[in-house]
């Protein structure tokens, strides 16, 4: 297994979360050293530091060694590390702002005593209590949310049932039903019964077919094993297709050659169609009712640099060209934005996964919101612009944070009608 030298970055990671921890210590010492349970307080404070810092250990471990699978008590310990590390951050962010608001306090009464010699200020004001006890409330409730992420939301899977109409959609597909999964990061489960119900629930939905947007794998192919039997019973009317993700062509790994680099991708393609899993590369296929006809297009992952850039749209779309009704498949929503949108070629409806809605933030009907909105625009859900449809698919699987809390994993079933109404969304708990 290859491992990569310690680079500037690391030390000053350490660095910055030691001040961080160093900042929170005092400001909470300063705040509660006259609570009567302060010294089992700090105590406790150090000891989950000592997990939380065991958790970047395996965090560490993992991005260096690059594993084929995960197990469960580091993946614990890397998902406390994110609950504990937000937990100070955003316990720090109030102290701060209360610092910030205390030294202005201080800097008006200084300058109000020069200036009229009123009561000299003796020193800095002290922390009130309502602010300390509100930023504990107000941290824990990310630190609650992400640790029922590492321990049940994870594998939370959640079916979302779209209906959309499409007007020039041939009648013979009307009430065609496609499953959409994405991003299912093999290498990142501890848990083969969870894999498999949430197989068993992908089949439930009875699917036309079954379109996967990429992500099979962390780093290696070779995470895939375990579960091939699993996924090989994944099964839709039509088949099922799939196209690689930035994950899958092993670019986050330090490979001994090129050739074996080479062969990892090789590997992937193997046991993709092990899995009956028809890979789409910049290609097509073409359904046919009654001489009616729709067409599915696969192409490579381009997303905004560092990320490949293979998509290739003209090559993709040889020979469906007359096609009337045409399905996208493309990992990376920025696709749709940068080159889909403005094409030629008129996509109907372009499927993508890639952001994972950043596993964390909150869903509830009329209103959603995660970090990942900051970074794409087109984050999660159904989007629709230049009568085009996107829709962005939350993920299967967890990568990085061992969890997920508020955007749980999704299978995405899209019905395609005829009618003319709007998109119908209805979530179903699995």
């Amino acid at each position: 297994m290859s491992t990569r030298n310690i680079s500037l970055n690391e030390p000053l990671l350490i660095l910055s979360l030691l001040a961080i921890d160093t900042y929170v210590f005092y400001a909470f010492r300063s705040s509660f050293k006259n609570w009567r349970y302060y010294n089992l307080a700090k105590y406790f404070f150090f000891i989950l530091n000592i997990f939380g810092y065991t958790g970047l250990y395996f965090l560490y471990k993992n991005f260096t060694n690059a594993p084929l699978g995960a197990s469960l008590l580091p993946n614990m310990f890397i998902g406390f590390f994110f609950a504990f590390f937000i937990f100070k951050i955003v316990l720090m962010l109030v102290f701060l702002a209360e610092d910030i608001l205390r030294l202005m306090q201080f800097f008006i009464s200084s300058i109000k005593f020069f200036l009229s010699k009123t009561t000299r200020p003796k020193s800095i004001p002290g922390r009130r209590n309502f602010i300390r006890q509100a930023g504990l409330v107000i941290a824990a409730i990310p630190f609650s949310s992400m640790l029922y992420g590492v321990t049940n939301g994870r594998y939370n899977f959640k079916v979302k049932k779209i209906k959309i109409a499409f007007p020039n959609l041939p009648k013979a597909f009307n009430g065609f039903k496609i499953v959409q999964i994405s991003d299912v990061h093999t290498g990142s489960f501890d848990n083969k019964d969870a894999i498999i119900d949430g197989i068993n629930l992908i089949n439930q939905q009875n699917a036309d077919v079954v379109l996967f947007t990429g992500d099979l794998v962390n780093n290696d192919s070779r995470e895939l094993e375990p579960f091939i039997d699993e996924f090989k019973k994944i099964k839709a009317k039509n088949g099922v297709y799939s196209v690689l993700g930035n994950h899958d062509y092993g670019d986050y790994k330090k490979w001994n050659s090129a050739i074996e680099k080479l062969e990892n991708q090789k590997l992937l393609l193997k046991y993709q169609k092990e899995m009956n899993f028809e890979l789409l590369n910049n290609e097509n296929v073409i359904f046919d009712i009654g001489g009616e006809q729709i067409c599915i297009v696969g192409v490579e992952n381009w997303g905004r640099k560092p990320f490949p850039q293979l998509g290739d749209l003209d090559k993709a779309l040889k020979g469906v060209e007359d096609v009337p009704f045409k399905v996208l498949m493309s990992h990376d929503p920025t696709h749709w934005t940068k080159k889909v949108i403005s094409h030629k070629t008129h996509f109907d409806l372009t499927l993508a996964g890639h952001t994972h809605g950043m596993q964390f933030g909150i869903e509830i009907p009329g209103f959603k919101w995660s970090p990942a909105k900051f970074i794409y625009p087109k984050w999660a859900g159904l989007y629709q612009e230049a009568k085009q449809y996107l829709y962005v698919n939350r993920g299967f699987g967890f990568i990085g944070y061992p969890g997920r809390a508020g955007i749980w994993p999704e299978i995405t079933v899209i019905e395609l009608s005829t009618k003319s109404q709007s998109a119908e969304n209805i979530t179903i708990s699995a």
